[in-house]
């Protein structure tokens, strides 16, 4: 299952389809006893779509045992053992994916010429994604971050190791002169190397980058380095060899404390935006500020959820299941405020008081 959403992947799945584009979405659960419903819903949901496919008469017979093929296979991909908070499978002709999302989604099931991609769009922003990369004499290694975990990545030809014959890390280790084996110029290319590799994975997903290490590869670093002297360092060696746990709570202190940093600063944006009447609250207000371009900072609250129809000039509350209802309008939300440039910010429930769950500063 896929769980990172990078710029290329993201522009290759808005790729128009031969139709039909399958998009089948539904909600999972990471605990008992919530997680039981999973496997039952998941296979009716999929019924639902081959259903679909094949009471459609501009699918073709040969077109709809193909994508009934893919989704089949994708359904033997779905790992529900660590299922996240949402799972999207896309099929069409000749291929499938299936996503895992940090994200709750409604369930559905949508033939089009596309996939659909919000709820990535707006899963990814939420989980506020960073880099991490684990540093040592003989290895560097690349963590993607989300909420609550890393996971190791192979991006931009990571990791990277030096061989036997050009380091010997137990004799630097037996003679105590691990210092000093950062001054060597052999191991200073090597991490040059390793930066160099993350200038180039930074221009394709920027991110906020942490580094890990002894000090002593951080102090070279900090000398040889472009991008990785302006992230934030964590001293703690021994990662570049870690596990993904450990990797974790090395950095989730720093994580933490970014994140209040943040909140603190969206909470102070909204009252000055407020105060120059450049304010919008409430996902009606939002919604038609988004589709005009105009939000600089969309503000959400993590679990903010609602169910809406349009009902003409404005959005109007539904009930989940109702005739044109939008169960996902804060994704669509989400997506459009990327589309249009604007920052997206995730905030603890509560945070945004009044508002009423969403909230952004505008432009104009």
């Amino acid at each position: 299952m896929e769980h990172a959403l990078s710029p290329a992947t993201l522009t290759e799945l808005r790729r128009p389809r031969p139709y039909p584009a399958v998009s089948v979405l539904t909600p999972t659960h990471r605990r008992e006893p919530d997680n039981a419903q999973d496997p039952v819903r998941l296979r009716n949901v999929v019924a639902e779509a081959k259903k679909q496919l094949e009471s459609d008469p501009s699918v073709t017979r040969e077109r709809r045992t193909d994508v009934v093929e893919q989704l089949e296979r994708a359904l033997k991909e779905v790992d529900l053992a660590h299922a996240e908070d949402g799972l999207a499978i896309f099929a069409a002709p000749g291929e499938h994916q299936v996503w895992s999302l940090a994200r709750t989604v409604p369930e559905r099931v949508v033939l089009s010429d596309t996939f659909l991609t919000r709820n990535l769009v707006a899963a990814q922003a939420s989980e506020r994604p960073f880099w991490v990369l684990a540093v040592s004499a003989d290895r560097v290694t690349l963590w993607n971050g989300g909420a609550e975990h890393v996971v190791e990545d192979d991006s931009g030809g990571f990791p990277l190791s030096r061989g036997r014959e050009n380091f010997d890390a137990e004799r630097q280790e037996q003679i105590g002169d691990m210092p000093s084996t950062f001054r060597d110029e052999g191991t200073r290319r090597f991490l040059r190397d390793a930066d160099t590799a993350m200038s180039a994975v930074l221009r394709e997903q920027p991110r906020p980058l942490y580094v890990t290490g002894e000090t002593a590869a951080l102090s070279a670093l900090d000398e040889i380095g472009t991008v990785t002297k302006d992230a934030a360092h964590v001293p703690h060696g021994g990662l570049a060899h870690g596990t993904p746990q450990a990797v974790w709570q090395a950095v989730r202190p720093l994580i933490t404390a970014e994140e209040r940093k943040h909140t603190d600063e969206v909470a102070r944006e909204l009252v000055t935006a407020r105060g120059r009447k450049e304010f919008a609250a409430g996902v009606d207000e939002v919604w038609q500020n988004a589709t005009e371009g105009r939000i600089r900072l969309l503000a959400v609250e993590e679990n903010y959820r609602v169910t809406v129809r349009d009902g003409g000039d404005h959005l109007v509350p539904a009930e989940s299941g109702d005739l044109d209802a939008r169960e996902d309008i804060v994704d669509e939300i989400v997506e459009q405020c990327l589309e249009t440039g604007a920052e997206v910010r995730f905030v603890p429930d509560g945070s945004l008081g009044d508002a009423k769950g969403i909230a952004g500063v505008l432009r104009y």
